[in-house]
């Protein structure tokens, strides 16, 4: 558990730096598409390069595995990409970040529907603490008037995405982690590219190649990996409410590289989710705790 603890923390913390590079690119003159283009091309040429030398055998993959990568990497992945970049065009990244988080909620009531997984009055307290959170974000959204457009594009991503950690569990399940990662981001690399061509490149910046570097290592990579490798260990729904940490994440990178003006009601709703990420920790570790010394 605690090893899922640790991998979810250090997805979010790379996820969380994704609206940052975006935000980043946008200053920079690029678009949401060519930003995806950059971010998916060179996370999978990174990838591809390290387990070339590492472990290359993870890059052999059976028929199964590639129709299912297939599947995420074409259909679902790019679609909350784009949405997610599409909404930081509109709307501050904290405030893109923070709408996201009402991911725990979603992914731990289709885990109860769909996956019968028993939901304790540890977690639901938790769950309410996380809605609490976002609550106080989307109260501060509406209150600043901020662009429906984003808001709108933002709740799409979140809705995805919980759609996504769901089909990760169920098709993926048993598969290598690097692996996965490897082929949903050369999926979505494919994607991108058949419709964007190489004029991108031809175009690109040294500014627009650092950003897309940083996309590619920090917000694929890194994140996506770590991800799975949670999933595999605590499944999507504790891996969803430990990676509630991304927001805070977000929030101090924003105020700090974007020199976003961060608001009490963020402040107060990244407090309530990361209560909501400390609560069912804590019961867990005192759990372990007692079964350790019997």
């Amino acid at each position: 558990m605690i090893q899922g603890l640790i991998y979810s923390f250090i997805s979010a913390i790379a996820f969380g730096m994704l609206v940052i590079f975006v935000k980043l690119g946008y200053q920079a003159g690029l678009d949401a598409p060519e930003m995806m283009q950059y971010r998916f091309t060179f996370g999978v040429l990174i990838l591809f390069f390290w387990l070339l030398f590492t472990d290359r055998a993870q890059l052999k993959a059976r028929p199964k595995t590639l129709l299912r990568c297939a599947a995420i990497g074409i259909f679902i992945y790019p679609l909350q990409a784009i949405l997610f970049a599409g909404a930081a065009k509109y709307i501050p990244a904290s405030t893109t970040a923070l709408i996201l988080y009402f991911y725990p909620v979603a992914v731990t009531l289709l885990s109860a529907l769909f996956f019968k997984m028993k939901i304790g009055p540890t977690m639901i307290l938790s769950l309410l603490l996380v809605v609490g959170g976002c609550a106080l974000v989307f109260f501060d959204a509406f209150l600043q008037q901020m662009n429906m457009t984003g808001i709108s594009m933002a709740f799409g991503a979140m809705a995805v995405f919980s759609t996504y950690l769901m089909l990760v569990q169920v098709l993926l399940k048993d598969e290598r982690p690097l692996r996965a990662t490897f082929y949903v981001l050369l999926f979505s690399s494919l994607t991108y590219n058949v419709h964007g061509g190489l004029t991108p490149y031809a175009n690109i910046t040294v500014d627009g190649l650092l950003i897309g570097l940083g996309l590619g290592l920090v917000a694929s990579v890194i994140a996506v990996a770590f991800l799975y490798l949670a999933i595999e260990k605590v499944g999507s729904a504790y891996a969803s409410i430990f990676s509630s940490i991304e927001p805070v994440a977000t929030l101090a990178a924003a105020a700090w590289l974007l020199g976003e003006n961060v608001v009490m009601l963020q402040v107060g709703g990244a407090a309530l989710i990361i209560a909501g990420i400390v609560l069912p920790n804590l019961r867990l570790l005192t759990i372990q705790r007692r079964l350790d010394e019997r």
